[in-house]
């Protein structure tokens, strides 16, 4: 493989990366606060939609962005109240989502565009356009780290950087504020908590919500980023790669790029077989490098690369003591 062709891959490693980052610390949070939450793909695939119908509507992505995000929200509060304040199961929820997702993204596709359950193709203003970052054509011309500037870091649309900058973000609102604190207590010894005082509900809602935004930003970059809008079931599994990142990654923010941008990279592998072939000398069949990422999660569950140990009061609701 030439230097060349894997500047490319990694070009294609960073948005196909995106999505999956912004879903993996979308459940960073959520899980963080013990609320799990398997509906991730549910929530990306409402704000696909909703991105992109509004987009197609108004003709402006920003207001097609926000929908998305408005969408994934509510999915989010929905799940919310039936697993924090109706105390449900949180997988049955989040699997409903996904199932709810599924089918009414289709049905409200078709009855505003008639078009088989797609929006019509999105072009200029109706979607993210690629970023030039500063000096990427005169550095381009540096020796190998000129090219990998211009050709990987830049170029790419705007949630992109979105999806990288929040990650410093997460691990600052993680470790070094007060809510950060809290919110990893809540999901490790709720109890303690309420005794100092503090809302495990209204912590656990605010990560909730905080995970409907990503999911938000995540869904609305596939329909009008990643792909020239919405079509029948556009997110293909990512909600369910992103946890398989985030395990893989024990719920640690840093650890969710670079688990991420190795899944992203598999990813953009099984779009180029024919330059895997080349340097190993054989075909890899495109199914087997899309388990990869699962085979890694496995590997991580089963702790030969370290213990992936969930927070302790993960999955189970709060019931205040009397």
């Amino acid at each position: 493989m030439d230097y060349a062709t894997l500047l490319q891959i990694l070009d294609s490693t960073m948005r196909l990366a995106a999505p999956l980052l912004l879903a993996c610390l979308a459940g960073l949070y959520s899980e963080r606060a013990g609320i799990f939450d398997i509906g991730l793909e549910g929530k990306m695939l409402m704000a696909a939609m909703c991105a992109g119908a509004v987009a197609a509507l108004s003709g402006n992505v920003w207001i097609g962005l926000l929908a998305g995000i408005a969408g994934s929200m509510i999915f989010a509060l929905i799940h919310g109240v039936a697993s924090i304040t109706f105390r449900g199961n949180q997988l049955i929820s989040g699997v409903a989502l996904n199932f709810v997702a599924s089918g009414i993204t289709v049905l409200v596709a078709q009855s505003l565009f008639r078009q088989g359950g797609r929006t019509p193709p999105l072009s200029g203003a109706e979607r993210f356009n690629p970023i030039e970052l500063p000096f990427a054509e005169s550095v381009a011309k540096v020796p190998v780290v000129g090219p990998f500037y211009a050709e990987v870091l830049s170029g790419h649309g705007a949630l992109v950087y979105v999806a990288l900058l929040a990650v410093p973000l997460t691990w600052w609102v993680l470790y070094r504020t007060r809510f950060g604190l809290r919110l990893r207590a809540v999901g490790e010894n709720p109890a303690s908590v309420d005794t100092a005082g503090i809302s495990v509900i209204r912590l656990r809602y605010t990560a909730v919500m905080i995970t409907g935004v990503l999911c938000g930003i995540a869904g609305a970059y596939m329909a009008t980023g990643l792909q020239a809008g919405f079509g029948k079931e556009m997110t293909a599994g990512r909600g369910y790669i992103a946890l398989a990142a985030l395990i893989f990654a024990k719920w640690r923010p840093w650890y969710a790029l670079m688990s991420t941008m190795l899944f992203g990279f598999f990813q953009a592998l099984a779009l180029r077989p024919d330059v895997l072939k080349n340097t190993i000398g054989f075909d890899v069949p495109v199914p087997a490098l899309d388990a990869l990422p699962y085979i890694l999660t496995v590997i991580a569950l089963a702790g030969f690369v370290g213990r992936a140990i969930p927070p302790r009061a993960g999955g189970e609701p709060y019931v205040k003591e009397r």
